[in-house]
């Protein structure tokens, strides 16, 4: 890296100190920023914050008293339910549309995610099972993809500390994305210290992978379903291990991000062995893990050949954005009734094979049952296609009519629940009567909506690009606001005939209150913020 270059990164990074500072600040002369202990209120009244504003929190307080108020508070946390409304107001973005079940999901999924904050020792980390005090690592990625929105900090930087300097055997108790999801989280909020010092954790992390996982005859990592998270499927075993999309797509994505973070700091040796990891990860999967009578990418046993088997894990390569063009067809099966669309989500395995759901019910098969875990994996690679492929295959109403479909399932009885997996044909909740599995933190909603159907697309750099998912017959309105983006705060507003808020009709990007880029339609978009 050139000495000017070299500046030009350090400029950058005390740009985004600075506005992170800022902001902060700002929050914090507001009152507390979080309601951490149980004898804290939640208040009487909107903390008012000086900022531009197009939704108050007074918008979803009703939410939240709703939610409060459905069942008893038999396990607290960091931050109990009473304070709960000031915590959401001052930490997440605020979202609106025409759909009041959807707008109610969005709010109960950052209210449920708030439950699962806890402390150990030091460091807040977050649980995967309320009744468990022990954080579980098999959702790591989906925890920081999701929680890289909160406004405060501390959550997920301690939590990411945790994983990888106090506790680092427990994220190997399953396959991980989480290095990917730490880059990402850091093109949401530019915290170039922060990241830049994982780096060599991040790398000793990923060498041990290589230690305990990869097959260097195959040039893949192997592993069993259980490992993977996704036991008794059609393809895995328990006992043996095999190359899965799944763990090689996630140590694809993690190489790639250790490189961008090496380049960060100008460590070009540590960038190129990364990116021929890569690279070498890339070619192996579409060389290996392809079938090409299939058109999709599947398991390959042990024998060397496929398992003859579509699921949900073979469409992973595309939320790290693997393939190279030529693949798409796999994605014909998103939305074919003998594929894996049913009428209460997506599911886990192709609805034609003869082993769909032959693994009995209530041992955590993904054998073709609804998964969240899957589904926000999917609908995540499915941005991705949208965004950056030229196919046909799939489309913005494919990706809509999925994440309603997937908003309407987190229900049980009339009230907002997120349980483990449900059944394709009934939506009724597997094993929900288990206490251990309501509010389950196993997925992401708020993140598909917040990068898919609004379509802020995160990046280094000081653009703001958005690309909305949202079909141009579905919502006439949708303001997502209260973003803290680069240390800015984002309003991102559609309004088709200028009524719903009184700013023009069309879509328009708002930084600190100031318009950057505005359409008269649901078009990708970008403008700068400097």
């Amino acid at each position: 890296m050139t000495p000017s270059l070299v500046s030009h990164a350090a400029l950058r990074a005390a740009v985004h100190s600075i506005a992170a500072f800022l902001v902060l600040s700002t929050l914090s002369a507001c009152g507390p920023r979080a309601a951490e202990s149980p004898s804290s209120g939640n208040g009487s009244s909107e903390p008012s914050c000086p900022a531009f504003a197009v939704l108050s929190a007074d918008s979803f307080k009703r939410y939240v008293d709703e939610f409060n108020a459905m069942e008893e508070e038999d396990v607290v946390n960091a931050i109990p339910n009473s304070g709960t409304w000031r915590w959401m107001a001052r930490n997440v973005p605020r979202f609106e549309c025409p759909d009041k079940e959807f707008e109610r999901t969005y709010y109960y999924r950052w209210w449920a995610m708030r439950k699962h904050i806890r402390r150990r020792g030091r460091h807040y980390v977050f649980t995967e099972f309320l009744t468990k005090p022990w954080p579980i690592s098999s959702a790591f990625g989906h925890v920081v993809m999701e929680g890289r929105w909160l406004h405060d900090p501390r959550y997920l930087d301690q939590c990411i500390d945790f994983y990888y300097r106090v506790d680092p055997d427990r994220l190997h108790k399953f396959s991980q994305w989480s290095t990917d999801a730490v880059y990402r989280r850091y093109l949401v909020n530019g915290d170039r210290e922060f990241v830049v010092g994982l780096l060599p954790v991040l790398k000793s992390d990923y060498e041990r992978w290589e230690e305990e996982k990869y097959s260097p005859d195959l040039g893949l990592f192997l592993q069993r379903d259980v490992r993977d998270a996704m036991e008794e499927s059609i393809s895995g075993s328990r006992d043996v291990a095999q190359a899965r999309p799944t763990i090689n797509s996630y140590m694809y994505g993690n190489a790639r991000a250790i490189a961008h973070i090496a380049e960060l700091v100008g460590s070009e040796g540590t960038a190129e062995t990364y990116r021929h990891k890569a690279a070498r990860l890339k070619t192996r999967v579409q060389e290996r893990l392809w079938n090409e009578e299939d058109r999709f990418f599947e398991v390959l046993r042990p024998d060397g050949s496929h398992a003859r088997v579509r699921e949900a894990i073979g469409f992973i390569p595309w939320y790290f954005s693997l393939p190279d063009p030529g693949y798409e067809d796999a994605w014909k099966q998103l939305a074919d009734p003998e594929g894996f669309r049913a009428p209460f989500g997506l599911t886990t395995a192709e609805r034609r094979h003869p082993e769909f759901r032959s693994h009995g019910v209530g041992e955590c098969e993904w054998d073709g049952a609804v998964w969240p875990y899957a589904t926000a994996q999917t609908l995540t690679a499915l941005a991705n296609v949208l965004n950056a492929y030229d196919q046909d295959h799939a489309t913005r109403r494919d990706y809509f009519d999925a994440l309603v479909a997937y908003a309407r399932c987190q229900r049980q009885e009339g009230k907002p629940y997120i349980g483990e997996y449900l059944g394709e044909k009934t939506g009724e909740w597997i094993k929900a009567d288990e206490v251990r599995g309501r509010h389950y933190l196993h997925s992401t909603f708020a993140d598909l909506v917040v990068t898919g159907v609004v379509g802020l697309r995160p990046r280094e750099d000081e653009t703001v690009e958005v690309h909305p998912l949202l079909p141009d017959d579905a919502w006439d309105s949708f303001c997502l606001d209260n973003v803290l983006y680069h240390g800015r705060i984002l309003t991102i507003l559609w309004d088709r005939t200028g009524s719903a808020y009184g700013r023009g009709k069309g879509l328009a990007v708002y930084v600190d209150g100031r318009e950057i880029v505005r359409s008269e339609t649901l078009r990708p978009v970008s403008g700068s913020m400097e």
